[in-house]
């Protein structure tokens, strides 16, 4: 029999360093799921959903090999809430299933814990799907620069990308633990120590 298994929700804005803290626990063993990876599985080419989309959007969001043209089908939705609510109308079930199947799979491998990383956790009213709810904070300006950085793009576009998403101190409120990820690797990588001790009830698991 699959044993009970712990689903952990990881959360946090825009490059406030997600895929950092959810590497530290994938380090120690701990199957990570990766919501954005399932938003990019569920929309292969030949799927029901892709299908659904180009039903919806049109050809043009496919490029010249079939496959989902992310930034063109983005530009579509991005000011326009109607058309994200379509789309978020195919892909969220087929992602809801798509976790399901994954999280069953690490049950049954005898796993007692998972970490479920989704950005949106939160605003898709999600929160239900995990058992306990992590969340990755970092200073504003921290957040900005990191961006800015890591995108290529101009601060104008970086506040209005940041402005677009849930602030940061409110999705704070929704963590029973709030990861800062503001200071040094090593910093964090302590701070994330003291987490997973806590977690397994010994800092030697």
């Amino acid at each position: 029999m699959p044993t009970k298994i712990r689903v952990i929700g990881l959360t946090g804005g825009i490059a406030t360093g997600k895929s950092s803290v959810a590497r530290f626990f994938s380090e120690r063993g701990i199957p990570v799921i990766d919501a954005d990876q399932l938003a990019r599985d569920v929309v292969l080419p030949g799927s029901p959903a892709l299908e659904r989309i180009t039903s919806l959007f049109g050809q043009d969001v496919l490029t010249h090999d079939g496959v989902l043209d992310r930034k063109r089908l983005g530009a579509l939705i991005f000011a326009d809430p109607e058309k994200r609510r379509l789309l978020e109308e195919i892909l969220h079930p087929e992602i809801r299933k798509l976790s399901e199947e994954r999280i069953a799979l690490a049950a049954a491998e005898g796993h007692q814990r998972l970490i479920y990383m989704a950005p949106l956790l939160i605003e898709a009213g999600a929160t239900d799907r995990v058992d306990d709810l992590w969340v990755v904070t970092v200073c504003p300006e921290i957040q900005l620069e990191r961006l800015i950085k890591r995108d290529g793009i101009s601060r104008e576009q970086a506040e209005r990308m940041v402005g677009s998403q849930m602030p940061l101190i409110e999705k704070e409120r929704y963590g029973s633990v709030v990861i800062d990820n503001s200071g040094t690797e090593a910093e964090t990588r302590l701070a994330l120590e003291t987490v997973w001790a806590t977690e397994t009830g010994s800092s030697n698991e």
